[in-house]
């Protein structure tokens, strides 16, 4: 019996479409990972993007627990001295409600080539449209 090893080229990728309200971030961002690296497939290799595509809609109506949303903290740095800032996530999801999402998505993949080609497959938005309509995509019940 020989061992079944995936090839790039043998990849089928689908697009799913996730609706993120009323859902809870930790929870959601899990379920998107999973997705993005394909562990969800039978033909899944830890060294081929296997993964589908996500499309998240309304990424501004996300949950948290507790009172995350004002002792969250995301920080960057200017690359300045004393450039750091820091920011609570319930002024990111005012200002930038798509990128809380995509910051807990990210810390889920491989920190590789790999997961940034994996990220790649990641589009979120901060409403209930999107322009990947041609794309076909499945409504995924979470």
């Amino acid at each position: 019996m020989k061992t079944f090893v995936t090839k790039p080229a043998e990849v089928e990728r689908s697009w799913y479409v996730i609706d993120a309200e009323g859902q809870t971030l930790g929870r959601l961002a899990t379920q998107i990972a999973v997705l993005l690296r394909g562990k969800h497939k039978p033909i899944y290799s830890p060294s081929v993007d296997c993964g589908d595509y996500v499309v998240v809609i309304n990424a501004e109506k996300i949950q948290v627990t507790g009172r995350r949303l004002d002792q969250k903290k995301y920080y960057r740095h200017s690359g300045y001295p004393g450039g750091l800032s820091e920011i609570t996530l319930r002024r990111q999801l005012e200002i930038y409600p798509t990128r809380v999402i995509e910051s807990a998505v990210r810390g889920m993949l491989p920190k590789n080539k790999l997961g940034r080609k994996m990220f790649k497959k990641f589009k979120a938005y901060a409403g209930p449209e999107h322009p990947h309509q041609a794309q076909q995509p499945v409504v995924m019940e979470l």
